[in-house]
């Protein structure tokens, strides 16, 4: 019971980096109904980023998060620009899932010959640090994560439901023809949620890169996480991505706890094939709209 307990404890404060991950995929998606493939090279991006910053300039992971998100929203509005918005004139978006997947190939070329294919992490005076509650233990990075992780999906929430260009990006989800009727810049409100969604991929990239080792590939093992997290949640719902991901992730460590860590990334090809089995469009995913 203690080591089930402990791997319920490990699932949650894993889960606020997945959702941080996943609500990024998720808001693009909703916005211009592209399943982003490169939002996990953005992460690892991200984490390359991090780990730069603190090894030249001994810039904390943590602080460096308000750079490493500026960078990567300039990135991700971007590809938005040169890449999926011809797709979007021609009417090729049916093209955008391999144009997604050819960007991921390309930061990972770019990561390889910058960082080279050896994995790195980052050890900061902390990393090793924890608490013990009540005989749980709680590592210093999972707790801090999860409480930044809780701050950036808060500020996400409040950007999309108090703000102007929230209320395009909803207008925009629940019926685009309507909100461009209604004077919303389609291609500007994609180009700055795409932006949005790289961003937040950086943000988790960041953390991702104190909880685990990563090289250029590891990209590969987190498309299989975002994808199970946001179809379970419904792609389009950010309140979604956020439900899977505490789902997804404590799942996982239940399943590692239990069984072996070796079947835990079984747990997200598993959960894809129920949910497309049993509700395709997830657990907040509707016809006529998107549950920012």
């Amino acid at each position: 019971m203690h080591s089930l307990i402990q791997a319920l404890v490990l699932g949650v404060l894993t889960a606020g980096v997945y959702a941080l991950m996943a609500s990024g995929q998720s808001l693009i998606f909703g916005i211009m109904k592209v399943v982003n493939l490169a939002q996990g090279a953005m992460v690892i991006l991200g984490a390359y980023l991090a780990y730069q910053l603190f090894t030249s300039f001994g810039i904390d992971p943590f602080l460096a998060i308000p750079i490493t998100t500026v960078v990567m929203f300039a990135l991700g509005v971007a590809v938005e620009v040169c890449f999926l918005r011809q797709l979007k004139r021609e009417d090729r978006s049916e093209l955008s899932l391999l144009v997604t997947f050819a960007v991921a190939l390309l930061i990972e070329g770019v990561m390889s010959v910058m960082w080279k294919t050896n994995y790195r992490s980052v050890s900061t005076s902390y990393a090793n640090a924890s608490w013990t509650v009540f005989g749980y233990q709680i590592t210093l990075v999972r707790l801090w994560g999860f409480l930044l992780s809780l701050v950036a999906l808060g500020l996400l929430y409040l950007l999309l439901n108090r703000t102007r260009f929230g209320r395009a990006v909803r207008a925009t989800v629940q019926n685009p023809d309507a909100a461009r009727l209604l004077g919303v810049e389609a291609q500007r409100v994609s180009a700055l949620g795409f932006g949005l969604g790289s961003a937040t991929a950086a943000a988790a990239g960041s953390v991702y890169g104190l909880l685990y080792p990563f090289n250029s590939g590891s990209h590969y093992d987190l498309i299989s996480l975002l994808l199970s997290i946001v179809l379970l949640g419904g792609l389009g719902s950010v309140v979604g991505a956020v439900i899977g991901a505490v789902i997804v992730s404590v799942s996982s460590a239940v399943v590692a706890s239990t069984l072996s860590p070796s079947w835990s990334g079984m747990t997200y090809f598993v959960i894809i094939l129920l949910i497309l089995l049993l509700r395709p469009r997830g657990l907040f995913g509707t016809a006529t709209r998107g549950a920012i």
